[in-house]
């Protein structure tokens, strides 16, 4: 706020500023004069007669013949003599400097002062009353103000409440090549890919994430999301589901609640989670991976092993218990938990119901760690065993029966930031049968998936980071189909191995916006299915390759 004050009628201001700056030496002055007892012998009553009849004040230092630029009081004295005009000297023009001050002659400074004082008090009071009105006028806008912010304080609906978002941009194409896709044969090609699927596409992810806090320690999460990543190259429905992006999310440009949850610690050791709609991921003691700051592909954000970190979302709960370098996280999530009718695949803890059970027992220290976890998912679970990590015969076994999955991940990180890059690692083994044998086409199925991902901070530019990552998105590699092993003839499954990478580089632009051009290539991403997409029987060693781009910008908030 700046206030402008302009001269009227003959007010100095110059003289209101200067009583301003009277009373800031004021406390010194008083000082002088503290109730300390003074001696006989330092009354000095022929010095303070001279003293305080040196006639006029002095206008600057200069006046005084023992005072020296070079004195480290002088520009004290100047300012003094210059700006407040209340210094003054003895007869012989000197200032005496070294000698000590007498109480009386510390009365007869103040005097001068205070009399200067007294000189500018009658220009304050026709000041205050020439502005009079609009006095009151700020006066009662200030009331008012504080009246309204009054309000506001009491009104909020907490005051421990922090918003947070997160807007990306994601402009990006696919192209599509190999043996499977070849330019002579439009069967094939038709088959394979429409006119649409390699085709630039700008898609977003938004996010506003709202945490509040009661006891300083809690915390209800509320997330709200809004995405369109729908039929596209980088979507869930697009023509190569592995190469669905981590921030593609698609919700057909509605603004919907995400995540819902709140936590609490207990004691010293224990955090308990628990909410309507809460993931897996949120209720892990430690993450199992360093690499994930700046994921491309949805397939390695999950430490290597999908079958287990697979990021369940619904009405759960969970623990995790810390003693020193060890933590135990245990959850469980419904992803049907708002169905009442537990009968067509609803509720909670029933058999019915989409239920995932999560344990993971990690060791960490400073800049290393390693983690084993264990997940059991229903039939209902709508797991993310395949799908965006997996082949579409792995997707397919999946859906037969309950799955137990295992993973074991590692990290590591050098203590300084430069050429050698953080190491994370991850490794997931599916293990899934048919119950009741109601399943026609398998009885029991193994799948497996790996990854290691590397980032190099400071990379190049400091601020900026670099990351790579390579491995197998989950794929089949054993198959008993009804009692006969798949794929009939054949001993082995390489046609469902598949090979995943991504390169990237951050730019970090500000604090809050960042540039991030990648790449992704996806070998065989359709795996063992490729031939029956053909429609081919015959070319059993068809290959179809995935080779995606694009430029990912970052609005953080």
């Amino acid at each position: 706020m700046v206030i402008i004050i302009t001269p009227v009628k003959g007010i100095c201001v110059r003289n209101l500023m200067k009583l301003f700056q009277q009373l800031l030496i004021a406390p010194a002055a008083l000082g002088l004069m503290a109730p300390v007892a003074a001696q006989a012998a330092d009354l000095n009553i022929d010095g303070v007669s001279d003293y305080s009849a040196a006639g006029e004040q002095v206008t600057s230092a200069s006046q005084f013949s023992d005072i020296y630029p070079t004195d480290w009081a002088y520009k004290a004295l100047s300012s003094l003599a210059d700006r407040y005009g209340c210094v003054a000297g003895y007869s012989s023009a000197t200032f005496d400097g070294s000698s000590s001050i007498s109480r009386y002659e510390a009365a007869a400074l103040l005097n001068v002062c205070l009399e200067r004082v007294t000189e500018l008090s009658d220009d304050v009071k026709r000041l205050a009353q020439e502005f009079r009105p609009e006095l009151a006028v700020l006066r009662g806008r200030g009331d008012g103000f504080e009246a309204r912010l009054g309000e506001m304080e009491a009104g909020q609906f907490s005051p421990t409440t922090k918003l947070g978002g997160l807007a990306t941009f994601v402009v990006g194409a696919n192209s599509f090549s190999g043996d499977a896709h070849a330019a002579g044969d439009e069967k094939k090609r038709a088959a394979m890919a429409g006119d649409s699927d390699g085709g630039t596409v700008f898609s977003y992810d938004y996010q506003l994430e709202i945490a509040t806090s009661f006891t300083g320690d809690d915390l209800l999460n509320t997330v709200l999301r809004s995405g369109n990543f729908g039929s596209n190259g980088f979507g869930g429905g697009g023509y190569t589901e592995l190469s669905t992006l981590e921030t593609g999310y698609d919700s057909s440009d509605q603004l919907k609640l995400d995540k819902l949850w709140y936590s609490f610690p207990y004691q010293e050791d224990f955090t308990f989670v628990f909410g309507p709609l809460v993931g897996a991921e949120d209720m892990l003691a430690v993450n199992p991976s360093l690499y994930g700051s700046e994921t491309i592909l949805d397939f390695f954000t999950y430490a290597g092993a999908p079958g287990t970190y697979g990021r369940p979302l619904g009405g759960g709960a969970g623990v995790a218990w810390n003693q020193g370098d060890i933590d135990v996280s245990a959850n469980y999530v419904s992803t049907n938990a708002s169905n009442s009718n537990s009968a067509t695949g609803g509720g909670i803890l029933n058999e019915a119901a989409g239920n995932s059970a999560v344990f993971q027992v990690a060791y960490s220290k400073d800049n290393w760690g390693t983690a084993v976890a264990y997940n059991y998912a229903s039939t209902d679970h709508q797991n993310i065993l395949g799908g965006s990590t997996g082949t579409s015969l792995a997707n397919a076994v999946h859906d037969m029966g309950p799955t137990n999955s295992y993973s074991l991940s590692a990290w590591w990180a050098p203590s300084e930031t430069g050429m050698i890059p953080t190491i994370s690692a991850g490794w997931g083994i599916n293990l899934v049968e048919d119950p009741d044998d109601s399943n026609t086409t398998y009885e029991s199925a193994t799948t497996q998936s790996w990854s290691i991902g590397f980032e190099w901070e400071d990379a190049f530019i400091d601020g900026n980071t670099a990351g790579f990552a390579l491995g197998q998105a989950t794929h089949v590699t054993e198959l008993d189909q009804d009692g006969v092993a798949y794929p009939g003839n054949k001993a082995d499954f390489d046609d469902d191995t598949n090979w995943a990478f991504e390169w990237w580089y951050k730019i970090q632009v500000s604090d809050n916006i960042s540039v991030t051009p990648a790449m992704f290539y996806l070998r065989n991403p359709l795996g063992d299915q490729t031939d029956t997409r053909t429609g081919s029987n015959e070319d059993n060693d068809a290959q179809f390759n995935n080779l995606g781009a694009l430029v990912k910008t970052t609005f953080q908030f």
